[in-house]
């Protein structure tokens, strides 16, 4: 099955055949990517196997293991999975009367031991949910209603496309030299640039500092490392350009909300 018959299937034609019903889907990816498309309904994406990369026109999202992200109707996005064995398990919800502003914007979050039992609860529904099914469709929609209460702690792991075509090669500069510890000072050189109008330039375009891109690449480079490959904590450390394993404990930590020990301890519980 190509991509695009995958879309017209399964995202596209059944999950908007129906305006007020809630609609379920669990299933293996089978597929490297799911192209841009857009739901009428907002999606509840939560996935079990591996890594998965959402793209919108804006940023670029990585959903690891045991978080689950948001993604509100009428957003352009495509998926691409770390394997086609991802298990996705999905809910597409149309609007509420009730609805907060929490679900009008893409959010990523971790998922506790209670929002995960209740995920596999879904996991018996499969296809449309009508209001006039009850208590199926009270149910499902109270899945929804939780999120908000469930969800405080929303993770920064997202990172804005850059437009400005000076700082693209500056970002992908960054990545290429992730292991480098690439100072401020040395890219405002590289690149000619006075560390004033660089500073600026992030702020501007990016809406984050210098520092705050920088260090989310690297724990997001980090965490794919830790998911994908075999590497100890240390090497994963040196591959983005930490030389000091408490201080990248420490970030990693702070951006992730886990300490990269306890991540890979706990790695193939959380798939």
């Amino acid at each position: 099955m190509d991509s695009k018959m995958y879309i017209d299937k399964y995202y596209m034609t059944e999950v908007d055949s129906f305006d007020d019903s809630i609609y379920c889907h669990h299933a293996m990816m089978r597929e490297k990517i799911i192209t841009d498309h857009k739901h009428d309904k907002g999606q509840f994406l939560y996935t079990e196997g591996g890594v998965v990369f959402l793209k919108t026109e804006q940023k670029s999202y990585f959903l690891p293991a045991r978080h689950y992200i948001w993604i509100p109707a009428g957003i352009v996005h495509s998926i691409h999975p770390s394997s086609p064995q991802v298990i996705m398990r999905n809910l597409y919800f149309p609007r509420f009367e009730t609805d907060p502003i929490f679900f009008d914007k893409v959010h990523i979050y971790p998922v506790n031991d209670f929002l995960i039992e209740f995920i596999m609860f879904t996991n018996r529904w499969n296809g449309n949910i009508f209001p006039t099914e009850e208590p199926k469709f009270s149910i499902a929609k109270t899945f929804k209603l939780i999120l908000p209460e469930v969800s405080k702690t929303e993770l920064p792991l997202a990172l804005p496309y850059p437009k400005h075509e000076k700082l693209n090669e500056i970002v992908a500069y960054l990545e290429e030299r992730i292991d480098d510890n690439v100072g401020f000072k040395n890219l405002a050189n590289q690149f000619d640039l006075s560390e004033r109008t660089l500073a600026r330039l992030f702020q501007r375009e990016l809406n984050m500092s210098f520092i705050q891109y920088y260090t989310i690449l690297r724990m997001l480079t980090a965490l794919k490392l830790l998911l994908d490959e075999k590497l100890s904590v240390n090497e994963v450390a040196t591959r983005v350009g930490y030389s000091s394993l408490p201080t990248f404990s420490n970030t990693f930590n702070k951006i992730i909300g886990v300490r990269p020990s306890e991540y890979i301890k706990n790695k193939n519980l959380l798939f």
